[in-house]
């Protein structure tokens, strides 16, 4: 899993499209939802 410190005014994370599919490919494997998916990833349903 991956953690970030966000130390200072920025607050933006930004990943790559690659991480971005990879994410989005874990909703529905072994029943997961989005929210799983979202929480899992420190992320709201939303972003999804």
């Amino acid at each position: 899993m991956r953690h970030e410190v966000i130390v200072g005014v920025e607050r933006r994370r930004h990943w790559s499209d690659e991480e971005k599919l990879s994410i989005l490919r874990e909703v529905g494997i072994g029943g997961a939802t989005v929210s799983d998916v979202a929480r899992r990833h420190d992320l709201t349903r939303q972003h999804i």
